[in-house]
């Protein structure tokens, strides 16, 4: 399997180090020219998946080739080792995205880099099967990160910030600091004098994060511990990961978490947290719950003060109490509630009348679904439908949120319906010499099909047939009309109730 240093040459065709140094020697020949032609010179953009990569390849040859790289994509590669990403990002020092999706890393990082890459904003590890004790450790050494793709990777839990609150903090050899349930982690020691402290308290750490990482697998999958109790499900020592302030956007697209207290770790390890994606997550629901699965008093909303975005779609939540605990949240505005059991339990509505409901319900959003801006004479809208879907309801099954509506709008009549659609069958008096007959006729019939009928009743033919359309309110006014069009339709004479219909023979000429 070909280095990513061979895989580049291979891809823009690199010519030795000899000629690409000899060009750098002559940057200064004259603006017009290029630096190096373009199949020689390394782009700012790298794009190398599905190259079969396994390893960095000649580190100096790397650094001279990917200094000025900002985005790297490696995706779907054979990469397995940490050890190798980071030689391959350590030669990169201007790298801000890197894409290392389908690339089995699911092995813990056992030597982390030397340095910080203060660089890196954007990371995206779908599909890799990265542990948490993994992504834990990552975050240490990436303090610019601000968008973490995870996506994909069979998550049944969220093993990061494991201590809840109540939770004694370990000492000794299980310890990692005090503990109130809030996941901000101790803090970080800025004085020189205290980097032996400092030392030992990483290295520790990092022995929690190792020892959690050899259960993370299997708790994750939901496999059972070997030793004691068959039954006993293995769970991670207890340890609190320090919150990340940098991380602004974080998808977890595809992963298997049903819990929201679950998901509330998540948002104590990241507190600036603006955009978390959970699409195609089977969440049952917005209330955090215990260890054994009972509701907790805890707020779902207490760890995502600043929350702008969230999108739950392919969710398995079936409760109108979930959609007003999203209202809870005091920053966020933009929200996908797509294909949930609760629209299949409501598809008696339609769904503009769903978009009124979740509006009214929602005070604080402006974009729904993906939709456009939700301007006021449309919120205004939604919030008047919604009080008077309640009027008829009895007060047990009228939310909170119609109360407090009707303050704003006052208590609403109900909308008279009027149906405004032409009558389709009228009587029509209908005319032939000294003969007259009342009938009902079907206004959405043509001339000729009443001509047709007419000829069975006046023992006139259709093709000899002429009629004349007598308005009863215009007779004097405007007299007869003569119906003369065989495809027009009735109704676009106005005939009403009460109107006559003329007969004549034609006459032959």
């Amino acid at each position: 399997m070909p280095t990513l240093l061979e895989a580049l040459e291979e891809k823009y065709g690199m010519e030795p180090d000899e000629k690409e140094e000899h060009v750098e020697e002559e940057v200064l020949v004259s603006i017009f020219v290029p630096k190096l032609p373009p199949r020689q010179s390394t782009p700012q953009l790298l794009i190398l998946n599905d190259c079969n990569i396994d390893r960095a390849g000649e580190p100096e040859d790397l650094r001279k080739k990917c200094r000025i790289v900002k985005e790297l994509d490696l995706a779907q590669n054979k990469l397995n080792n940490w050890n190798e990403v980071f030689v391959i990002l350590s030669h990169m020092p201007r790298v801000e995205f890197v894409n290392l999706s389908l690339n089995h890393l699911t092995g813990p990082i056992d030597t982390p880099p030397v340095t910080k890459m203060d660089h890196l904003r954007n990371l995206v590890l779908n599909n890799t099967k990265l542990e948490w004790c993994s992504v834990e450790m990552l975050l240490r050494f990436l303090p610019a990160l601000e968008e973490l793709h995870l996506s994909l990777n069979e998550y049944t839990h969220v093993l990061i910030d494991t201590i809840e609150s109540g939770t004694p903090t370990p000492t000794g050899d299980g310890g990692g600091g005090g503990s109130d349930g809030g996941g901000s982690g101790p803090e970080p020691s800025h004085s020189n004098a205290a980097n032996g402290a400092q030392t030992a308290t990483t290295s520790h750490a990092e022995d929690t994060l190792s020892s959690s990482c050899s259960f993370s697998s299997a708790s994750s999958s939901g496999s059972k511990s070997s030793c004691g109790d068959p039954a006993a499900t293995v769970e991670p020592p207890p340890y609190q990961t320090d919150p990340h302030a940098g991380v602004r956007k974080l998808h977890l697209t595809g992963n298997f978490i049903s819990e929201w207290g679950e998901i509330c770790r998540i948002g104590r390890v990241f507190p600036q947290l603006e955009a978390l994606v959970l699409a195609d997550c089977p969440l049952r629901s917005l209330k955090p719950t215990d260890s054994q699965g009972n509701e907790s008093e805890e707020e779902s909303h207490k760890y995502f003060q600043n929350l702008k975005l969230l999108n739950l779609s392919n969710a398995k939540i079936d409760s109108w109490e979930d959609i007003d605990r999203l209202a809870e949240y005091p920053s966020l505005c933009n929200v996908r509630l797509q294909y949930w059991p609760l629209w299949e339990r409501t598809d008696s509505t339609t769904e503009h009348e769903r978009r009124q409901l979740l509006i009214a319900r929602l005070p604080n959003i402006s974009i729904l679904n993906g939709g456009d801006t939700i301007g006021a004479v449309e919120r205004e809208d939604a919030e008047r439908s919604f009080i008077r879907h309640y009027l008829d309801k009895p007060d047990v099954e009228r939310p909170r949120r119609y109360y407090e509506l009707i303050g704003v709008h006052g208590q609403l009549d109900p909308l008279v319906n009027i149906d405004l659609r032409p009558e389709r069958k009228v009587k029509v008096r209908f005319t032939f010499e000294d003969k007259a007959i009342e009938r009902t006729v079907d206004v959405n019939r043509t001339v000729s099909d009443l001509k047709s009928r007419l000829e069975r009743i006046f023992d006139v033919p259709a093709a000899r047939m002429r009629l004349f359309y007598v308005d009863q309110d215009f007779r004097d006014l405007q007299g007869l009309e003569e119906m003369k069009y065989p495809h027009k339709v009735l109704y676009s004479y106005n005939i009403r109730s009460g109107d006559e219909i003329i007969i004549e023979r034609k006459v032959k000429s």
